[in-house]
């Protein structure tokens, strides 16, 4: 049996750097004092690690905060927009996106890149994503501190490794790996992580529908994925597997499915389905035609609903949550979908006399999943930003 060691004193300043730095991201504008009374450390050790963490571009001392009580008022601090980014990868099946996200949560560049990726290998789509983030360091006068890569398939949590991506063709892929092998990021934290699962931490931290907390958000492009937060976590099951929503099956009869079954709500309801059945080549198009209330966009579009509706129901039936946010193409053609699919799920959803169910289209769109990768990077530095600190302060 091994006996347990007492921390050292840098194990209990990262562990401090921590909960300072975690305090004034939960409350841009709080002073030291205030920092102090959220986290119990003394105000000395406070104002010790606020000290470094401004010397290191983390935090910025700014105007003198508001006095709840008599004495002195102190300044206000917030995190900085100088300090390291977090740099966020999607790779879509058409399209390789990238963004860099400043610590306090905004958008310094964004990019997006049209690309065929279904036709091309592994290797050669990651090369294109290496010179994508190349192109991103350049953007970018200050560090990045952190890289979020979203891919459309199943990433093991333990491990990061992609299991398999069926719109793309890949199958056992250490992206992280691939990734350090073709753009220098040395020490640089990789997270890898599924696009839909990033969609819905994106919704949730960066969209513009108050306190999101239990929802799922339905990434619906060429793949369907689904992001599941309940109490303001993101579900990923054991393994990093859950929210596979666009291969529960919904017409056992219906056309074969990427993944190789048959039926499955991405088979029915993607969007390449969706254009196809309403005869447009984009989905510009599409909702040029639904605004004209073209009989064939209209049939798609009813079609989208009731397999959408079909799965969904199950979802909700299983987990009870109240809000449905849809991201992708979803959201938008959301105006169309939103009284189909809450009839769908009225019909279905056994609860639904007693719990009301919202559907909201997403305020980031297509934007979600690599904004949610950027933030989660961003996350992970606030997180432990020690290392960022001894990198530029002398001990």
């Amino acid at each position: 049996m091994t006996q347990s060691r007492p921390a050292g004193q840098h194990t209990v300043r990262r562990h401090n750097s921590a909960l300072v730095l975690g305090a004034i991201a939960d409350s841009p504008g709080i002073s030291r004092a205030g920092v102090a009374a959220r986290t119990g450390l003394t105000k000395a050790t406070v104002s010790s690690l606020v000290d470094r963490a401004i010397a290191a571009d983390l935090v910025v001392d700014g105007e003198p905060a508001r006095r709840e009580g008599p004495g002195r008022r102190g300044t206000a601090l917030s995190l900085s927009p100088a300090g390291p980014h977090g740099l966020g990868v999607e790779i879509g099946v058409d399209y390789i996106a990238t963004c860099l996200v400043d610590l306090t949560g905004s958008v310094a560049a964004q990019r997006i890149r049209p690309a065929d990726n279904r036709s091309q290998p592994a290797n050669r789509v990651l090369a294109k994503v290496a010179r994508a983030i190349r192109t991103a360091l350049t953007e970018l006068p200050t560090q990045v501190g952190g890289v979020g890569v979203a891919v459309p398939g199943l990433v093991e949590s333990s491990t990061g490794f992609l299991r398999t991506a069926p719109n793309l063709g890949w199958r056992d892929v250490d992206v992280q790996t691939e990734l350090r092998d073709r753009v220098d990021l040395g020490d640089t934290a990789v997270l890898v992580g599924n696009e839909a699962n990033f969609a819905a931490l994106g919704e949730m931290w960066g969209g513009d529908h108050g306190e999101l907390r239990d929802f799922v958000h339905v990434s619906g492009e060429i793949g369907i994925g689904a992001g599941i937060v309940m109490d303001g976590e993101l579900f990923e099951g054991v393994r990093g597997f859950g929210g596979e929503i666009g291969h529960l099956p919904v017409d056992s009869k219906g056309p074969q499915c990427s993944c190789g079954a048959r039926g499955c709500l991405e088979a029915m309801a993607g969007q390449d389905t969706i254009l196809r059945h309403a005869g447009v080549p984009d989905v510009d198009t599409l909702v040029e035609r639904l605004r004209d209330n073209d009989r064939k966009a209209i049939t798609a579009t009813r079609s989208v609903a009731r397999w959408l509706g079909t799965a969904l129901s199950n979802v909700v039936n299983l987990l009870d949550v109240p809000t449905i946010v849809l991201g992708g193409t979803y959201a938008r053609i959301e105006p169309w979908l939103h009284e189909l699919l809450l009839d769908e799920l009225n019909l279905r959803v056994v609860s639904a006399t007693w719990s009301q169910m919202r559907i909201l289209p997403s305020t980031l769109g297509t934007e979600a999943a690599v904004r949610g990768a950027a933030v989660s990077a961003v996350r992970a530095i606030v997180a432990d930003p020690d290392p960022f600190i001894t990198a530029t302060v002398a001990v």
